[in-house]
């Protein structure tokens, strides 16, 4: 090799080594965040791998899922509540008024 040329690669190596290890340390933090946050890592064909689910992780998920359907039904409830109060700040407050009244007259009798 020419000693200029050797001199050039000699001056760029440490830039390569730098560009180098900085796309290794990119690859192993998003490899551990993918890991951290349950997302399927990827082969090198781009096919995913699913690691082996255990029981822990099966009960995981079927309490998050209980958690999940009772959540949907409370928001379910308060959203059936939001439509009675909106229902009664919009109705007429005299018809709101004779309502009240004949519910007091049916308890009366």
């Amino acid at each position: 090799m020419e000693p200029d040329k050797a001199a050039f690669v000699l001056e760029i190596l440490p830039y390569a080594a730098v560009i180098a290890a900085f796309a290794v340390g990119g690859w192993v933090v998003t490899t551990w965040m993918r890991i951290k946050n349950g997302y399927p890592l990827e082969s090198s064909w781009g096919k995913a791998l699913h690691p082996k689910t255990d029981q822990e992780a099966v009960e995981r998920v079927k309490l998050l899922t209980t958690e999940n359907a009772e959540l949907r039904a409370e928001v379910g409830s308060m959203k059936d509540r939001l439509a009675n109060v909106e229902r009664i700040v919009t109705d007429d407050s005299h018809r709101l008024t004779n309502e009240i009244e004949s519910l007091r007259d049916k308890r009366a009798n």
